[in-house]
């Protein structure tokens, strides 16, 4: 599939702020799986600063803007042909030990509801059984309901209260599947946009799961399934905050309000 990507980040200061630096995860990752055809990332009256290629394959670019500044534009647009593997990682390079996504986060933290959750993989016949039982088991656990929950939620509240969005299943199922001993971690990218091509509030989010003999495999339970040719992988990390697209710091007093658009579809092949 050919999916073509228009995501826009807007922030907006109360007060002008002296400068704000970002570090960037906007960049689409190498594998079988995906293709970039083009890619353009644009800061409005930013500087572009050094990029890397980290330890979990990821690449991550610095930007500054320097003040004073009320408003700043972050702007991503691109193609990407993508393939279905069925969720596996297939061809991509990376340095961190999967046992390193066994360490468990605040937002991961375990507490005696998920410790419950987590044994629905008792009796799994094998690891990738495990790991499918705990994404139903999510899925069926809470409930999709946009606005539901905040960004510092964590899985054990998202469990609680039985609602939440993308990001909540993700760190719910890193949870569970870090308990059951499978390493986990989260993962930031795009879901192409309903029928309608309506743009979306957010990005998308899903959870990676480590299946001895097969690697890495994602599973989405917000969606009841795993990724495919509709989903574009951005990056990953231990959970949201460790994984974000858009990290970064304003130097200066006032509140900052954000504004997000996210447009995915697919073009005539």
């Amino acid at each position: 599939m050919i999916l073509t990507v228009d995501h826009v980040t807007t922030y907006r200061y109360a007060q002008p702020v002296r400068g704000v630096v970002q570090s960037h995860r906007l960049t689409p990752s190498v594998f079988d799986g995906q293709k970039v055809r083009d890619w353009s990332v644009a800061v409005s009256d930013g500087l572009k600063g050094g990029g890397f290629r980290d330890g979990a394959g990821d690449w991550v670019q610095s930007w500054s803007v320097l003040g004073p500044v009320s408003e700043i534009t972050v702007t991503v647009r691109g193609t990407v042909e993508t393939q279905d593997l069925a969720g596996l990682l297939r061809g991509h390079k990376e340095g961190i030990p999967r046992e390193a996504y066994l360490n468990d986060t605040a937002p991961t933290r375990v507490d005696a509801a998920l410790a419950e959750l987590a044994r629905r993989a008792d009796g799994a016949s094998d690891p990738l059984d495990a790991a499918h039982r705990l994404s139903a088991a999510v899925a069926n656990a809470i409930a999709y309901k946009p606005g539901a929950t905040q960004a510092h939620t964590t899985a054990a509240e998202a469990l609680a209260l039985g609602e939440g969005v993308c990001q909540d299943h993700a760190h719910a199922l890193i949870a569970v599947a870090r308990r059951a001993d499978l390493p986990a971690r989260y993962v930031s990218g795009y879901l192409m946009s309903g029928g309608d091509g309506s743009p979306q509030e957010a990005a998308h989010a899903w959870a990676e799961i480590w299946v001895q003999g097969l690697g890495w495999i994602g599973f989405d339970p917000a969606n009841a399934c795993c990724p495919d040719d509709r989903y574009i992988r951005l990056g990953s990390g231990l959970d949201a905050q460790d994984a974000a697209p858009i990290r970064g710091t304003a130097r200066g007093p006032g509140a900052e309000i954000l504004d997000v658009s996210v447009a995915v579809q697919a073009v005539q092949q």
